[in-house]
């Protein structure tokens, strides 16, 4: 029987892949700050390797499997982040690798997920099931399903970004009055809150996600998973999803404050600052968490907040058009 998800589970995770992944720093603006009247601290998992916090959850499940599983090849299926995260990491430890992408996913995820060697099977999202051609992919050639967010070695290895928090934080001496986290199906945001809510339970820690896509906002309200009308369609491809995951959504309901929502013109402008004050290229689903607090969305006056940015993997001309919009 697997053991229960908890802190143990993390720090686990964080002697697997020490020395492996960037430990990502807390960075600041005091130009930022001044303009939203209290401090921000992010984190930039855009600079994490792959571009994406999707590689620390790759990377710890792919170190538990069997020499058997590693010989009989892995699959998996990702709008691109975890794509990228799994076919890196696959590479590194010779695993054969085939991964189930939407057609119309960025072409820098796709061409990147290849070029890191992984067979790229494209499906129509709107009316194909990657669950279910991963499923029948793995049932047929015997390989391992490598899920994006509901797998507890996923959700524990994405949890070590909560646990770097937490260690700047403290060698700070900074108390942290809040936490916003990009979700789509949650396993960034259960494992970082897991993490978050045993070395400062003090801090809130809420859920950031598109309009037209807040699963988890209304899951948390309702106390049920909640599906998203559509599939496809938000700027912010990274966190869309169809409903929060299982395993993930029985750690969020405990563990979150809130779920909180942005438009798609309150994300360009946050690409466009993130870059101005940060001098970082964040692409949209990862920086959700400044969205909120540029309008407002989470009041920030007076208080210290981090905002965990999740990834950098956006086209250039995405990126050029988003910040000419604003």
């Amino acid at each position: 029987m697997k053991e229960a998800f908890d802190i143990n589970t993390i720090h686990a995770a964080a002697e697997r892949l020490a020395g492996k992944i960037v430990h990502t720093p807390l960075l600041e603006s005091a130009l930022l700050n001044e303009q939203l009247g209290g401090r921000v601290l992010f984190k930039p998992e855009c600079l994490q390797k792959t571009g994406a916090f999707k590689f620390r959850g790759a990377l710890n499940k792919l170190s538990t499997l069997s020499a058997e599983q590693r010989r009989s090849g892995i699959v998996a299926f990702s709008s691109g982040n975890h794509a990228q995260g799994v076919a890196a990491t696959a590479r590194d430890l010779g695993i054969d690798v085939k991964i189930i992408m939407p057609q119309d996913a960025p072409a820098l995820k796709i061409a990147n997920t290849r070029a890191y060697g992984a067979t790229v099977i494209l499906y129509d999202r709107y009316t194909e099931s990657r669950e279910a051609i991963g499923r029948d992919l793995a049932e047929r050639e015997g390989r391992t399903l490598v899920k994006p967010y509901d797998d507890h070695d996923i959700m524990a290895g994405q949890g070590t970004a909560g646990l770097e928090i937490a260690q700047s934080l403290q060698a700070m001496g900074v108390q942290a009055d809040a936490l916003l986290c990009p979700c789509g199906g949650g396993g960034l945001i259960a494992g970082v809150s897991t993490a978050i809510k045993a070395l400062s339970p003090e801090t809130d820690v809420y859920s950031v996600e598109p309009e037209g896509f807040e699963d988890t906002q209304r899951s948390l309200i309702s106390g049920e998973r909640e599906c998203n009308a559509t599939q496809g369609g938000s700027l912010c491809d990274s966190i869309v999803t169809p409903q929060p995951g299982a395993l993930t959504f029985a750690v969020n309901r405990q563990t979150l404050s809130g779920g909180l929502v942005v438009s798609e013109a309150a994300v360009k402008r946050a690409m466009r600052e993130a870059f101005i004050h940060l001098k970082l290229v964040v692409e949209p689903g990862g920086v959700v968490g400044l969205a909120a607090l540029l309008t407002g969305e989470y009041p920030i006056q007076g208080k210290t907040v981090v905002v965990l940015l999740s990834g950098g993997n956006v086209d250039m001309a995405t990126f050029l058009a988003c910040c000419h919009e604003v």
